[in-house]
């Protein structure tokens, strides 16, 4: 979609974006998001599995942004309620399965980051 940023706006979900850069931010920006995306490109995983993979997540805050990937279509929630105990499955939905690439260059990049500027240390 070609627009002029002078006098033209994406509109989104009731929302006005100025560029595409935006709207990706609007979708996937924020300090945890990205990172829930990235470990379920491997497949899908319960939420303690999420938990255990970010340990420095809060549960508010894991609850808290996969309910708006969720709302934003990037994951789908499965409850599986027939024998106790609940379990809940979430798993990258198409629309979040085409940022599979997006999410490899970001870690690539940060690898490459590490690589060059990063120390291993011990946290036990």
């Amino acid at each position: 979609m070609k627009i002029n940023h002078e006098t033209e706006r994406i509109k989104i979900n009731g929302n006005l974006y100025p560029c595409g850069a935006s709207i990706t931010m609007a979708f996937i920006g924020g300090k945890w998001k990205m990172v829930i995306l990235y470990h379920l490109k491997s497949g899908e995983k319960r939420y303690n599995e999420l938990r255990k993979e970010m340990p420095t997540i809060t549960e508010r805050t894991l609850s808290l942004q996969l309910k708006q990937l969720e709302n934003d279509g990037l994951i789908a929630r499965k409850v599986f309620t027939k024998k106790p105990p609940m379990k809940v499955i979430y798993s990258l939905t198409e629309l979040g399965q085409s940022l599979i690439p997006l999410l490899d260059s970001i870690a690539s990049w940060g690898n490459k980051i590490a690589e060059e500027q990063g120390k291993l240390v011990s946290i036990k």
